[in-house]
């Protein structure tokens, strides 16, 4: 791997801080990539592109909002040309599994030209924690359009050691990692741990996609809805009722069960209830 800062876009997203943190503990050299940065980097300026990528060892890619929202395969590619003029050492791109936009973002950086490391996960347990869910698990009622399909859930600390070793360890370039949790879990039983974690009952509440859309309409309007609607119908449709081996093949360990996911972050007091 050849010397200079590692360019973490996204640096306070849920994976992009834990490399950050992992990357310090290292006393690596880390270029932060976001908005506000001393070296700025945004999706939507690429003026700011070049001056991030210039001289960096390698690069953790993480695009925002998502990579199924239009625009983002082109930026992608753009982002690989200018990494590529940059001779930026390694591209190493977060995805998502069974997502037909993420899959041709892979493919593209697959083809820059450029030294890789596909990042393709599952369903953040940190959702419940850390994201959109939170309220949900704080309500009682987890509701999701996922039917009776089985998620491999997994947990973000999973997701931020397989990155930091791909930025880091040349072993891993050209490889493609399917970072998953250990088991297959129905939202039932996912509801069912999380009421364990947090001391109260917790249940899921299958709901259809268009009951999703409905939902998501009034949270984020109806551009939001149909993108991740169209995330849900590809991602929950049983495609992705299968385990990776990402973990294991990255770090010679056993990925994190949501079991233990649930402890550590009810242990926070993240799902305490005010008196």
């Amino acid at each position: 791997m050849q010397s200079g800062p590692i360019l973490v876009i996204g640096p306070t997203g849920k994976t992009g801080r834990r490399v950050v943190d992992r990357l310090a503990a290292q006393h690596r050299q880390i270029r932060l990539g976001g908005r506000a940065s001393p070296v700025p980097f945004d999706w939507d300026q690429p003026e700011t592109w070049p001056q991030a990528l210039q001289g960096v060892s390698a690069a953790f890619v993480t695009y925002y909002p998502d990579l199924a929202f239009p625009g983002a395969e082109e930026k992608i590619f753009a982002l690989t040309e200018q990494a590529k003029k940059a001779n930026v050492g390694r591209l190493v791109l977060l995805s998502g599994r069974g997502e037909t936009h993420a899959l041709r973002c892979e493919e593209i950086v697959r083809r820059s030209g450029v030294d890789f490391t596909l990042v393709r996960c599952a369903w953040f347990a940190q959702n419940f924690s850390e994201g959109y869910l939170h309220e949900a698990v704080m309500n009682g009622v987890v509701a999701a359009p996922a039917g009776d399909v089985r998620e491999p859930i997994v947990d973000v600390d999973d997701i931020a050691d397989v990155a930091v070793a791909a930025l880091t360890e040349d072993r891993h370039a050209g490889e493609l990692y399917e970072i998953t949790g250990p088991r297959l879990m129905h939202f039932s039983e996912i509801a069912s741990e999380l009421g364990r974690a947090a001391g109260r009952e917790i249940v899921y509440a299958p709901i259809t996609l268009e009951q999703f859309h409905a939902a998501m309409t009034e949270i984020g309007g109806a551009f939001i809805a149909d993108v991740f609607t169209h995330v849900c119908r590809e991602a929950l449709d049983g495609r992705n009722e299968s385990l990776g081996d990402g973990v294991q093949r990255a770090l010679g360990r056993p990925p994190r069960d949501f079991v233990e996911y649930c402890r550590t972050a009810a242990a926070t007091g993240v799902w305490n209830i005010a008196t």
